[in-house]
């Protein structure tokens, strides 16, 4: 039996691992932005919410929530200051954007799948 089988919610999971790779890219660039308190706080909720996510936790769709904000104000604020400077970095903010909207109406939408 392979791991794929064993997976109930391939969404759930996906979320999961996307929540996972951002609070690692996310802490991994906190020491090139001169230790940004506001990398560290998002990447530790990312991490936190991985792990809910992937222990099926009820609490981890407040911390989605929490992301999904916080998220979008960090990622429209980027969007905004370094769109005609830095075209790689906007259209990776842009794919965060639409990724973290896209994941937060999944987790949303399954919550019942989610343990108290």
């Amino acid at each position: 039996m392979s791991f794929a089988s064993k997976i109930e919610s391939k969404g759930m999971f996906a979320s999961s691992i996307f929540y996972a790779i951002v609070g690692v890219v996310l802490l991994a660039f906190l020491p090139l932005n001169d230790y940004a308190p506001h990398l560290g706080l998002l990447g530790l909720f990312s991490l936190g919410a991985a792990y809910g996510l992937f222990r099926k936790r009820l609490w981890s769709l407040w911390f989605v929530i929490v992301l999904f904000f916080s998220g979008t104000a960090f990622a429209s604020f980027m969007i905004y200051s370094i769109l005609a400077k830095d075209l790689l970095l906007s259209t990776v903010m842009i794919v965060y954007l639409i990724l973290t909207w896209i994941f937060t109406a999944y987790v949303a939408a399954k919550r019942e799948v989610l343990k108290g």
